[in-house]
């Protein structure tokens, strides 16, 4: 009897061993769903971007009225000016606004050319910026957000900084339709090709 028992008693330890490690894996996986995973809900809750632009989005916004500051044709670029009162929800609604007109060809009845003789239009190529002071709507403030960041100052010493100008940018919608992939890009606030942007930059499409 008990020479069956003792092979018996032998392999009942032995299985034993799987088990442990079975449940050692299942501890560390639950503690880590109990510890990571909430701390990365945390970091989507309260993220750096900004608020969603949903949550910025106002359908029921009036829409903004705004009037054009300067046009610089050499660099594509038109400066527009709206009420320092205007809400970011009614810019994101101008930008969208002017992407439809792009869209259907009707760009023309609001906006000077920025292309003049481009073959695939009067605003194949444009840098719209918003502004609610008119100052840097101007053409010299507009040239410089054109150049860049990297642009050397001391060629333009009387200029407002780029940093300046840049802070002050409301909205932008840029157009290139030889970028087929991406023709359309509006934003609140700015960003320039290097990837410096303003405290208020959002993307928006």
């Amino acid at each position: 009897m008990s020479d069956q028992q003792g092979p018996y008693e032998e392999g009942k330890r032995a299985g034993l061993h799987p088990l442990v490690v079975m449940f050692g894996v299942l501890a560390g996986l639950w503690l880590f769903v109990a510890l990571i995973v909430p701390t990365s809900r945390n970091k989507q809750a309260t993220g750096t971007e900004g608020p969603a632009i949903s949550s910025i989005e106002d359908p029921d916004a009036a829409p903004v009225m705004f009037t054009v500051q300067a046009v610089v044709p050499e660099m594509n670029a038109v400066g527009l000016v709206v009420p320092p009162q205007a809400t970011d929800s009614q810019i994101v609604a101008l930008l969208k606004r002017l992407k439809e007109q792009r869209l259907a060809g009707t760009l023309g009845d609001q906006l000077p050319a920025t292309s003049p003789g481009h073959p695939l239009g009067d605003h194949a190529v444009a840098n719209i910026y918003i502004f609610a002071d008119h100052s840097y709507a101007e053409a010299e403030p507009l040239r410089t957000l054109t150049r860049g960041a990297h642009a050397p100052g001391s060629l333009y010493p009387g200029a407002i900084p780029f940093e300046v100008i840049m802070e002050a940018v409301r909205g932008h919608y840029r157009i290139d339709l030889n970028d087929t992939a991406n023709p359309d890009t509006g934003s609140l606030g700015f960003a320039d090709e290097s990837g410096i942007h303003s405290k208020r930059y959002r993307r928006i499409f």
